[in-house]
């Protein structure tokens, strides 16, 4: 069947006049074979159907009388119905409501991006660099972009939660209108609606649009790409292609190489389906490459060619360099898990099915315990969909848009799914944000095509409305899997859903084939109805959990907790508490979690050394347990108990049954099992690696007494450690290590010479829960705190162990 789509230039020669949005974007697509007077003229059923056109003539003079493009952002386009725009304001008006509620609930919530803000917006320099601190002696390990908006705000409205967070949920508020606009302007603003709601509703978008990690403004640009590649597949317009390169460039200033991950899909579509000649489209393409090299290499240029003597050192590299940090520990590294400088990273021998320390890996990944709940709920319905739309628009000219569209998201979901899903390196279940904006367009354009299909009737009214049944079904099932994860949370909901969901299938299979009129519309339309409210029903729920429960540390999950999580710092620790969160914190907030015991029945037991499987219940098979036990003393790269190398120095491991010995590579103090152990120090998530500290307004009085006399009033081993005492004081603290501790910066050496000149007054101790820092035993964060502690007078302030450079041991 060739289809068409009406209103478009899709029709005409290869080089036709620029389009006009279509005049009727929600009716059906008629076949090649009779006239365009023999095409139905019933007209569609249900949410889909729009008002009646209006004459174009009519319409261009309305929209000017009103005011042209002002009128436009009002009230949409003349030919929308009556309650698309409306529609659209009221929903963007909820999730401004749902991203802003409660929003200072959650502190700073990363405080490792919270300290850099508030660095940025102190110093322009360390703006520029993305530093961790006012100082600038080592940036944070992503390029700087996310930082920036944060920076401005604090620096406009001072240091404070919601000046960090308002513009993450600000941006989660554009995403949704940026996909609105994308997917409504080639369907129905139905469509466009219910995109924009899926989007919305996904629980790991309204954790991260809610939170300062970089990935909202890496989502609110990769929507704003592609909306431009739609654009220029319209007409070939150059201006919209170069636009897309320059979100790529800033995608990249932002995240790095996973800005680029759609880059394949969309370059391809638009080399094919572009209306222009086939020289043009490729001369198009490399200009549009080359804005996005200058958009995002300006600022690498920059970085290279500047004195590493007078920048921050490059946090996350081993040797000083954002390039060895691009395509190192933050690119190839994530893929196949070779990342230097990672604690615990996802080399082999880890996990289950070659997914190291990070997760199983497999095409199954993202239904799992730990990461369906923030992302699958849409994901086997935009597979059904897309399916469906490729298959309806196949036959249709090379130029056709909605099949384009089709292509583009389609293209943009597969390359992303397909890469989180066998990515060995460090994976974390937030991540999965990427894919939310893909799914939720394909699930608009799709049930919006297929809809518009049953109107047609006939064989193939009967068989859009059986795929829209069977999508209904599949996504009724997947939240009654989802939601079964946590059995004690709402349990009437799963039921209330699966039994919704599949009387709606139920009811658009029966009206696709049988019911006919008026009555038949209504009972179609009641039936898409509830289907709707089955499939955003679970997501709903997580997110309103989401909403509604402070967020903090770097690995946060939505939702409520789950059985069954996988372990491995990504995944989650089994007897953590929440999956995914650190040790002891549950949604990011302390708690005692289940002390060392899974979360659900007791799973394989293995008794394991080095890389085998540390002996305890609740992990699952082929990943860390939960456990009470430990690995063997002196393991090398051993998990004790789902924890970290060699069970370091911790006196106590989940609840302290095991004693785990110095092993290579140890990490002291990281402790998997739940509670903090004697070395862990309060509030401060495996030692302060996942999470600051809790810091006391004494220990905050005595940093910030005389700090002015000193370039940084302390230093600590680790980011999170640094940031909570510079965010709590808001002077410059220096970051030892950066974020895991293992980067050499600064050397022995040089942290004496800043000694010497006075630079510093305080080490901050992590005590045993941090010991020498997770970069190794022979580190130089090891080097370091064993210099101070022989050199220097200890003073206990409140919780705090700090260490006076200002004053030698005596005797």
């Amino acid at each position: 069947m060739t289809t068409h789509d009406h209103g478009t230039r899709d029709a005409g020669p290869p080089l036709p006049q620029p389009p006009q949005p279509p005049s009727d974007p929600a009716v059906p697509m008629a076949s090649v074979a009779p006239a365009a007077s023999d095409a139905p003229t019933v007209a569609p059923a249900g949410p889909m159907a729009p008002a009646a056109p209006a004459a174009p003539a009519a319409s261009a003079a309305s929209a000017a009388s009103d005011g042209g493009r002002l009128a436009r952002v009002r009230r949409g386009r003349p030919d929308d119905p009556r309650w698309a725009r409306p529609a659209l304001w009221a929903l963007l008006a909820v999730t401004t409501a749902l991203y802003l509620w409660s929003l200072g609930a959650s502190g700073y919530a990363n405080q490792f991006y919270s300290a850099a803000a508030q660095a940025g917006s102190e110093s322009w320099k360390a703006f520029f660099f993305g530093s961790s601190d006012a100082a600038n002696s080592i940036t944070v390990d992503k390029p700087p972009a996310s930082l920036w908006p944060m920076a401005l705000s604090v620096r406009l409205f001072g240091l404070s939660s919601w000046a960090i967070l308002v513009p993450e949920a600000l941006m989660g508020v554009a995403t949704v209108g940026v996909l609105y606009a994308a997917v409504c302007r080639r369907f129905s603003a139905a469509a466009g609606l219910i995109a924009a709601a899926a989007l919305a509703v996904t629980p790991v978008a309204a954790l991260m649009f809610r939170f300062n990690n970089p990935d909202a403004l890496l989502c609110l640009l990769m929507v704003s790409a592609v909306y431009c590649v739609l654009r220029a597949l319209e007409d070939a317009r150059t201006k919209w292609l170069v636009l897309a390169g320059v979100c790529f460039g800033l995608g990249f200033l932002t995240k790095t190489l996973q800005a680029w991950l759609i880059l394949p899909p969309l370059a391809v579509v638009y080399a094919v389906c572009a209306p222009a000649k086939f020289g043009r489209r490729i001369g198009q393409l490399l200009l549009a490459g080359l804005a996005m090299v200058v958009s995002g290499g300006w600022w690498v240029a920059i970085v290279e060619l500047w004195p590493a003597s007078s920048r921050p050192y490059i946090g996350g590299s081993q040797h000083n360099s954002f390039l060895e940090l691009t395509f190192g520990y933050n690119g190839l590294g994530r893929i196949n898990g070779n990342e230097t400088g990672s604690v615990g990273g996802g080399g082999p021998g880890g996990g289950g099915r070659g997914g190291g320390r990070w997760g199983d890996t497999g095409i199954d990944r993202l239904f799992g315990s730990d990461m369906g709940g923030q992302i699958a709920w849409l994901l086997p319905a935009a597979f059904i969909l897309l399916a469906a739309g490729i298959w309806l628009t196949w036959r249709a000219r090379r130029t056709d848009t909605r099949r384009a569209a089709f292509l583009v998201w389609g293209g943009a979901l597969l390359m992303t799914f397909a890469t989180f899903s066998f990515m060995s390196g460090i994976f974390h279940q937030y991540y999965n944000i990427a894919l939310a904006p893909y799914i939720a367009a394909l699930v608009g354009m799709g049930a919006a095509l297929l809809w518009e299909r049953p109107n047609e009737g006939g064989r193939a009214g009967a068989a859009a409305s059986a795929v829209l049944a069977l999508t209904v079904a599949v996504t009724a099932y997947m939240s009654y899997v989802l939601l079964g994860r946590s059995p004690d949370w709402h349990p009437w909901l799963r039921w209330a859903v699966l039994i919704g969901g599949l009387a709606a299938a139920a009811g658009l299979l029966l009206t696709g084939l049988l019911a006919t009129g008026r009555l038949g519309r209504k009972a179609a339309l009641a039936a898409a109805g509830l289907g709707l409210a089955a499939g955003l029903a679970g997501p709903v729920a997580y997110t309103l959990n989401t909403v509604d429960t402070p967020k903090q540390g770097s690995i946060v999950t939505a939702g409520p907790s789950v059985a069954g999580g996988m372990g491995g710092p990504g995944g989650g620790f089994p007897g953590g508490g929440r999956m995914g969160g650190p040790p002891g914190m549950q949604n990011g907030r302390q708690g005692a979690g289940q002390q060392g015991q899974g979360q659900q029945g007791q799973g394989q037991q293995g008794q394991g050394q080095g890389n085998q499987q540390g002996q305890g219940q609740g992990g699952r098979q082929g990943t860390p347990g939960g456990g009470t036990g430990g690995g063997q003393p002196g393991g090398q790269n051993g998990f004790p108990g789902g924890g970290f190398p060699g069970g370091g120095q911790s006196p106590r491991n989940g609840q302290g049954n095991a004693q785990g010995g110095q092993g290579q590579n140890g990490t002291p103090g990281m402790l998997p099992g739940g509670g903090m152990g004697e070395g862990g120090r309060r509030g401060g998530g495996m030692g302060g690696l996942l999470n600051g500290q809790q810091v006391d307004a004494e220990v905050a009085a005595k940093l910030k007494k005389s700090a002015d006399d000193y370039t940084w009033a302390a230093a600590a081993i680790g980011s999170q450690n640094a940031a909570s005492y510079q965010l709590a004081t808001q002077k410059p603290v220096m970051a030892i290590g950066g974020f895991n501790g293992s980067d050499p910066s600064p050397t022995l050496a040089q942290f004496k010479e800043y000694v010497k000149q006075g630079k510093i007054h305080y080490f901050i101790s992590s005590g045993t829960g941090m010991g020498g820092g997770p970069g190794g035993g022979q580190g130089t964060s090891s080097q370091i705190t064993s210099w101070i502690e022989s050199t220097y007078k200890k003073v206990t302030v409140g919780s705090a162990t700090l260490y006076d450079l200002t004053q030698k041991k005596t005797g």
